[in-house]
């Protein structure tokens, strides 16, 4: 999942990249002094100051990411919780390995998605827009982004975003049966989509159009459908040597 997060990164800059760049521009920004040798601020070259500039964001973007990846580990909690229910019924069917498959294949649906070969992923996001029309009214409150408590409240509340990628590994939480485990599997998640969000934050002009490059996206798409892959073999392989009622019992 760690990797599920890092390599959904071109999923990110076209889905977040926009909010991150709006959520940057709401930062309080330090006035300029003017130098007396006519450089930048403080005597800086117009490169140093937006140089230290972007240091003095780390804190804001680091709030705003911990503060997504904290809603992130409590919905995997949630789903994990269901899961956890929905197993009570594993006598009957092998519910936690059907489950794992159907999360494999949306691994493999979002691997072709990030690669822009397949769009399912896409339709999966409007189910979550009726949670999202509640939250969404509190987001403006939280503007303009000036301290470091305000970006981790947004970034609580953008962490329910409707969202494909999301929504894909939630469903790995959901088979995982487990509410800690779910909100583990999400925790790594999250803090997989770290890197990327920091540097959509600090560097978007500079990485967006190698992120958005189609060889990238094919590449990245092409290693999380081929974690999807190597789950439905697993699961496949499980039925094939227990057969259906071996499967139905799950070691702990």
């Amino acid at each position: 999942m760690l990797l599920v997060g890092l390599l959904g990164g071109v999923h990110c800059l076209g889905m977040c990249g926009s909010i991150v760049g709006i959520f940057t521009t709401q930062m309080s920004k330090p006035s300029p002094e003017p130098s007396p040798r006519g450089g930048g601020a403080n005597g800086l070259s117009p490169a140093g100051a937006r140089g230290r500039h972007s240091f003095a964001r780390w804190p804001f973007h680091l709030a705003y990411s911990s503060g997504r990846i904290a809603s992130y580990a409590v919905a995997g909690a949630l789903v994990g919780a269901v899961g956890q229910a929905g197993l009570l019924m594993r006598d009957a069917v092998p519910v936690q390995h059907l489950l794992f498959a159907l999360s494999s294949f949306m691994l493999v649906a979002l691997g072709l998605y990030l690669a822009g070969v397949w769009g399912v992923v896409r339709r999966m996001e409007h189910l979550g827009s009726g949670l999202w029309l509640r939250l969404q009214p509190y987001t403006a409150r939280l503007l303009p982004v000036n301290t470091v408590p305000r970006a981790l409240g947004l970034g609580a509340l953008w962490g329910w975003l409707p969202c494909g990628l999301v929504y894909s590994v939630l469903l790995t939480a959901l088979a995982s049966g487990s509410a800690a485990q779910g909100a583990l599997i999400m925790l790594a998640f999250g803090l997989g989509t770290l890197p990327n969000l920091l540097a959509i934050g600090l560097f978007w002009e500079s990485i967006k159009g190698w992120v958005q490059s189609p060889r990238v996206r094919l590449v990245a798409g092409s290693l999380v459908a081929s974690l999807g892959v190597y789950g439905l073999i697993k699961v496949g392989y499980t039925f094939m040597v227990h057969g259906w009622t071996g499967a139905c019992h799950v070691a702990a």
